[in-house]
């Protein structure tokens, strides 16, 4: 039986794959085999020996201690994919609204709820303030161009703008699939230099906190438009208060605000909802759930963002699972153990990420517990299951 336990409110469509027979739920237990969890930090969490797994119901893993869950053999998951089409669909609205000033609209015509006459009249003497330009036939300037900024380059081309894509780590096999809708460049620069709308969708890290600051605004466009729905660090805040002040930007959309952006009239602010909807809850909480189970009822990992990715068929009788330091003669160590116990491997897999490496071992027989020892005993092993 392997325990779950949840940080946050978690889809039920998620919750119900676990079957009973295998499966007890609890919410906030440290002693668990598994965490889901959406945003709630766990760096001050102790959990047990017993924890194999987090997952991040979502993408951002920025609350989650990775390097410690790596150096104990925990794997974590996230569900990248699963709220893409919702933060999308915000990012564009939010984007539109912004060029569109519809925020300040919508508060103008708020305050003529107590007025004595119809707002009819006022609203057409009003208006012109609120002008602003539309999207079509703009050049939008994609930073990261994953889940989320592909679809989200995809639909800003089907909305008439001429999409320009910036990914260093994308593979050219990727960008040959996107190259109907997006063009592709190696210099962030060109960006900055070219486009009237830039969106950025990269993860929050030492490498992308103030991503765009005030170095990378000066080289843009006069009168940019900026949208950053991915995580509000990777805007330096004082640059984008200085630029949107100075009128160097014309709008910023946020699902982020800082005290000192909502001060300004053109940003354009919604409370983090970009994966807030329904159908990403149900679909972050389904992928999650099946990489948990796969993983713990077969050892397969897919989508870590920790450790390498493995996953394939299992054989008759036990497999073995181990994590252990990437360094030569481990793997030699280990099947010398497996050999001298007089067990055949049907199916060896080892693969490696970083520092780290995994190792699947297949069976069609059980395991008994001398040679689980033996396999914890070699120096560089962090972790052995049998399953």
């Amino acid at each position: 039986m392997y325990l779950i336990s949840t940080y946050n409110k978690i889809g039920k469509a998620g919750l119900a794959m676990y079957k009973e027979s295998k499966y007890t739920i609890e919410e906030k237990n440290p002693d668990c085999d598994a965490v889901m969890v959406h945003s709630e930090p766990l760096h001050d969490v102790e959990f047990t020996d017993k924890l194999k797994a987090i997952v991040r119901v979502g993408a951002g893993v920025n609350t989650i201690p990775v390097d410690r869950c790596t150096e104990k053999g925990v794997v974590v998951f996230n569900t990248p994919g699963g709220n893409a089409n919702a933060v999308k669909e915000l990012t564009i609205a939010a984007m539109i609204m912004s060029s569109r000033n519809g925020a300040k609209a919508f508060e103008w015509v708020r305050g003529l709820k107590d007025s004595a006459v119809e707002p009819g009249s006022a609203v057409e003497k009003g208006k012109e303030v609120f002008r602003g330009p539309e999207i079509m036939g703009k050049k939008l300037g994609v930073i990261g161009v994953g889940a989320i900024g592909s679809i989200m380059a995809q639909a800003c081309h089907s909305l008439g703008m001429d999409v320009l894509g910036y990914d260093p780590y994308l593979s050219n096999k990727m960008k040959h699939t996107y190259r109907h809708f997006v063009n592709f460049t190696d210099n962030a620069d060109d960006i900055y230099s070219t486009c009237d709308y830039i969106t950025i969708h990269v993860p929050i890290n030492e490498e992308t906190k103030d991503y765009i600051g005030a170095e990378q605004i000066a080289k843009m466009k006069d009168g940019v438009y900026i949208v950053n729905y991915a995580r509000g660090p990777v805007i330096n805040n004082e640059a984008i208060c200085e630029a949107l002040k100075n009128g160097k930007v014309a709008g910023y959309s946020t699902d982020f605000p800082t005290r000192e952006q909502l001060q300004l009239e053109n940003v354009f602010a919604t409370p983090h909802l970009g994966a807030g909807t329904p159908e990403a809850d149900q679909n972050c909480a389904e992928m999650a759930a099946r990489q948990i189970i796969d993983y713990l009822e077969n050892g397969n990992i897919v989508n870590s963002v920790n450790m390498p990715s493995v996953s394939f068929p299992r054989a008759d009788g036990d497999r073995i699972t181990i994590f252990h330091k990437n360094v030569p003669g481990v793997l030699g160590t280990i099947t010398e153990k497996v050999t001298a116990a007089g067990l055949n491997i049907e199916n060896l897999v080892n693969k490696a990420r970083g520092e780290i490496a995994y190792t699947i071992l297949d069976f069609n027989c059980d395991v008994d517990e001398e040679l689980i020892n033996k396999l914890n005993s070699i120096q560089s092993v962090i972790r052995v299951r049998v399953i």
